[in-house]
């Protein structure tokens, strides 16, 4: 086995007290192994799927399906046409978190969509009556209108902002605000993919600092009763557990929410109600969720729809989403 290196191990040590823990945690990074691939249907799920699957999980929502490892959905003819969107079965655990809000939502609006996995998944879950999906970086931009239009979502559109510019826009605007915020990525290791850098506690400092910021300026845009959903797919607790600390410090009328379905993944690091997924649980590379209300009473602001909709550089406002 590769020897893992000191801020692997003082990570793992901050993780886990358990030995044992530490020692899968640190194997599953430096000798990763395939996990099972997964799809969300974006359209009504055929009666018998063209691929074999996993024993779904307990809060694995009906429209996910996890696949035998070997599968290869992109390559089959019903992912052209858009039936379906493959993501990694880490990104299904952190927008789970989705599933305890009620419906009707009016505005959903996704901070950090590229390359659109949690915009579609919240799409697909809740019904919106319009999903706004935001990518400030510009080259990830091509990804999100592709995967977006393919997969027929809408009514929906897309927009290249930073996260200031709505805070001060449309606040207190959206049922529900997703942050998958750029992290450092540790969890890519797991996935056998690089990630140089990701230990170092300035790289981890400096993607703390724009997790806050962007939360903040999120926290900005929750109507009323509305939800803020926050995730990353690292594992440092400056990027996850504290970032949620620090905003219930600034933003007091916001909650944590419980989610009952997933419990069992509470993070051990807190009492505040959030979850995390290890890639020893050998489910997916790993990933960190919270949900938060905002606890005010009122009625949500109105958009300016002729001013919002001079931003968007893709939209689809049809309200059928149905493939001929």
């Amino acid at each position: 086995m590769e020897k893992p290196s000191n801020l692997l191990l003082k990570l793992s040590r901050r993780l886990f007290t358990n030995l044992d823990e530490q020692e899968k945690f640190i194997e599953a990074l430096i000798n990763p192994q395939p996990f099972s691939s997964s799809i969300l249907w974006c359209q009504e799920k055929p009666e018998f799927s063209p691929f074999a699957v996993e024993t779904p999980t307990h809060w694995q929502p009906q429209f996910i399906d996890r696949l035998h490892l070997g599968e290869k959905p992109g390559q089959n003819s019903l992912h052209q046409k858009g039936y379906f969107y493959c993501l990694d079965f880490s990104s299904v655990f952190a927008a789970a978190t989705l599933l305890a809000i009620p419906e009707p939502v009016g505005l959903i609006f996704d901070m950090c969509a590229a390359p659109g996995g949690k915009s579609i998944f919240a799409w697909k879950a809740l019904q919106p009556d319009l999903l706004i999906s935001n990518e400030v970086i510009g080259k990830r931009l091509g990804m999100l209108i592709s995967n977006l239009k393919r997969c027929h979502i809408s009514p929906s559109a897309i927009v290249n902002r930073d996260s200031s510019i709505f805070a001060e826009m449309i606040p207190a605007s959206s049922n529900l605000v997703i942050v998958d915020a750029p992290c450092t990525g540790q969890s890519l290791l797991a996935k056998g993919e690089k990630a140089p850098g990701c230990f170092h506690p300035t790289a981890i400092n400096k993607s703390a600092n724009r997790q806050k910021r962007i939360i903040a300026n999120s926290a900005k845009l929750v109507s009323p009763q509305g939800y803020l959903a926050y995730m990353t797919c690292t594992y440092s607790p400056e990027e996850n557990e504290q970032v949620c600390e620090w905003l219930l410090e600034r933003f007091p009328h916001f909650k944590a929410m419980e989610i009952s379905h997933l419990a069992k993944y509470q993070s051990h690091l807190t009492t505040m109600p959030c979850y995390r997924m290890f890639p020893q649980d050998r489910l997916g590379a790993g990933a960190f969720t919270v949900l938060f209300q905002n606890t005010n009473e009122g009625e949500s602001e109105e958009i300016n729809l002729d001013a919002m909709s001079s931003l968007y550089i893709y939209q689809n406002l049809q309200t059928s989403t149905a493939i001929s």
